[in-house]
């Protein structure tokens, strides 16, 4: 969920400090299957051993590989910039929202990030992490009574269903969580705002896109360099949000 593009002040990574230059090329590492290790289990294990990215994560102070997914994003679409408000859906296990705090300047007196999932997380310095179902009924009004009261510049969702091994089942209960996050960024964003999610190749349903359309100026289908090449994942970006809500001042 690259680093940051060579911009005025150079890269920072997640201490907030210049990042050393990381060597990731490495050694190919082989994983023998042990006993009672499933070989699913040990090509996973593998394939994390090997990453670039997951490398580049551990020496640069982020929680996951998945944060050089939003910044890839952001160099490529300027989502962020310092000041913004910003709504993490799915936030564990914290990479978006150690990106998220370094973008907006984010801090403890003045909280710009705020996060939400039901998996524990480390506490992140300038973020609000609520440990909770984004789906329960008073998850929305936490959300925004942890930014003050404040409409969000930006809502983001990682959130993906737990995978059953049926690809439509899968797809549905993702697009599921996709359309409820929409609902909540309808509700709450900023005039402007943007909105961004998670979702699987397979085909964006006509509906959920013609709602997009309708309220946002322009919509589009990312892959980041950083989702690995064999994966389904995609990200879903809506830019520049047509409507109001009195919902939130």
């Amino acid at each position: 969920m690259s680093e940051k593009s060579g911009k005025k002040g150079g890269a920072k990574n997640a201490t907030g400090k210049a990042p050393k230059k990381t060597n990731v090329r490495t050694l190919h590492t082989k994983v023998k299957t042990a006993r009672g290790r499933k070989l699913s289990s040990t090509l996973w294990l593998e394939r994390q051993l090997n990453d670039p990215y997951v490398q580049r994560a551990k020496a640069e102070g982020y929680a996951s590989r998945a944060a050089y997914k939003l910044i890839e994003i952001d160099e490529r679409y300027s989502l962020l910039a310092p000041g913004k408000r910003v709504i993490d859906l799915g936030a564990a296990p914290g990479g978006w929202c150690q990106v998220l705090v370094q973008k907006t300047g984010s801090t403890g007196e003045d909280i710009r990030v705020v996060g939400i999932d039901y998996l524990e997380m480390d506490h992140i310095p300038g973020a609000t992490i609520l440990q909770k179902d984004f789906l329960d009924d008073d998850a929305p009004d936490l959300l925004i009574e942890g930014l003050g009261g404040h409409k969000p510049d930006l809502v983001l969702s990682d959130m993906a269903a737990p995978t059953t091994g049926h690809k439509r089942t899968d797809h549905l209960r993702t697009m599921y969580l996709v359309e409820v996050a929409l609902d909540f960024a309808l509700g709450v964003l900023k005039p402007g705002g943007h909105f961004l999610s998670k979702t699987f190749q397979g085909g964006t349903e006509a509906n959920l896109l013609n709602q997009l359309k309708k309220n946002f100026k322009s919509v589009h289908h990312v892959k980041p360099p950083a989702s690995r090449a064999g994966s389904v994942e995609l990200y879903l970006l809506a830019m520049g949000f047509r409507g109001n809500s009195d919902k939130v001042r």
